[in-house]
């Protein structure tokens, strides 16, 4: 038998005073199931895991002498989890009274769901879209593009996003963010855990797919609440994450759809998708050059 009814795990890159927030509020949920929390500090210069150590010798810390990853942080964290369900939670969260006690009842009362996440909020309290349809290359293209820009309301990502859903009631979704995402542990066993060719980016889409796959439920329940601050770490390496994200994404049309095509038209599907994404993330990394210099145009 598992020692604890549910293992949280985090996993941090230099984002201290947020994860101290994340562990007060687990600390004050500690009461709502038996769980246990595992952070992994990846390699942090911000004295992240000294802090843990000294304020919260209650919870699991690992060290890791090098930056896993967001995949390889949490795989690490569960292969030493003492819990039977898991919950992989980012270290820029912060868990509402409720939450945790609301998803584990959720695992514990609906055998056929494999990944149950909570509505996210955020620092403002306005609404995350965190649950949304599995990504396809049209809407992509006007996600956070010019295109967007061009036609704001375009239907492809609205429907992306899930917009015409009120995001108030419980729902069946085909992915949820990797921020706050609890899985059953005989889900997990099934699909294995997080596939590391993903260093982060995708990896949620990716698990949430292959879940659906082996025949479990993938579950938005707006019930339980968490705040999350969007990028405290990736916001320290903004043009290496540009790269890393549109990576991810290549991976994941590679792994689910274009793996789906005849054999003959793979090659040339690759191409135009590799193609496709090289000169997205191009005018995202032109655009924050552009940035810089007017900042230090401004600043002289």
């Amino acid at each position: 038998m598992p020692d604890f009814e549910l293992s949280v795990t985090i996993c941090s890159w230099n984002t201290r005073e947020d994860l101290r927030l994340c562990l007060e509020s687990l600390r004050a949920a500690q009461g709502e199931a038996d769980f246990e929390v595992i952070v992994v500090d990846n390699a942090s210069a911000d004295g992240s895991a000294d802090m843990v150590e000294s304020e919260f010798p209650e919870f699991n810390l690992v060290r890791s002498p090098v930056n896993l990853g967001f995949t390889g942080g949490h795989n690490l964290a569960l292969g030493r989890r003492a819990g039977h369900h898991a919950a992989l939670l980012n270290s820029d969260t912060v868990v509402h009274p409720g939450a945790i006690g609301s998803l584990a009842n959720v695992l514990r009362n609906q055998p056929d769901v494999g990944i149950v996440a909570p509505k996210l909020l955020n620092p403002d309290g306005s609404l995350q879209y965190s649950c949304r349809r599995f990504p396809n290359p049209i809407a992509a293209a006007f996600r956070n593009t010019f295109l967007g820009r061009w036609f704001p309301n375009n239907p492809y990502v609205r429907d992306y996003l899930m917009k015409d859903f009120d995001h108030s009631s419980p729902r069946e979704v085909d992915w949820v963010s990797g921020a706050a995402l609890f899985i059953r542990n005989e889900a997990l066993e099934r699909v294995g855990r997080l596939d590391e060719s993903f260093f982060m980016y995708c990896e949620d889409v990716d698990l949430c797919k292959r879940v659906w796959d082996a025949g479990y439920r993938v579950v938005y329940w707006p019930e339980a609440v968490v705040t999350h601050a969007i990028g405290r770490s990736t916001d320290k390496a903004a043009n290496k994450m540009i790269v890393r994200f549109h990576r991810s994404m290549l991976r994941y049309y590679r792994k689910h759809l274009i793996s789906q095509a005849p054999f003959l038209l793979r090659p040339g599907l690759i191409a135009l998708a590799a193609l496709a994404l090289s000169v997205r993330a191009g005018l995202f990394l032109s655009k924050n050059g552009i940035d810089a210099l007017r900042r230090w145009a401004f600043h002289r």
